[in-house]
């Protein structure tokens, strides 16, 4: 199973502290058929520890069991 990064955000707890969350693709060879491999999000801090998705934008580090909230994306004015 190979992960590819896909994409990378902040998030903050319920401190203020912020942590810079990196998503993930795998594809699961599991469940390769005639419609191509299943694929799995997972989520890591750039630390490497993992989080787990609740709902919506809220995100559970796994080790210290800490609710964190997804940022919003933020626009630059050009």
């Amino acid at each position: 199973m190979a992960a590819v990064l896909v994409g990378q955000f902040h998030a903050r707890d319920a401190e203020g502290r912020v942590y810079s969350v990196h998503e993930f693709q795998e594809s699961d060879p599991q469940h390769d058929g005639l419609a191509g491999s299943a694929l799995t999000t997972t989520y890591k801090l750039a630390i490497g520890d993992r989080v787990e998705k609740l709902q919506g934008d809220e995100f559970k580090l796994i080790q210290s069991g800490t609710i964190i909230v997804r940022e919003p994306e933020t626009t630059l004015a050009s």
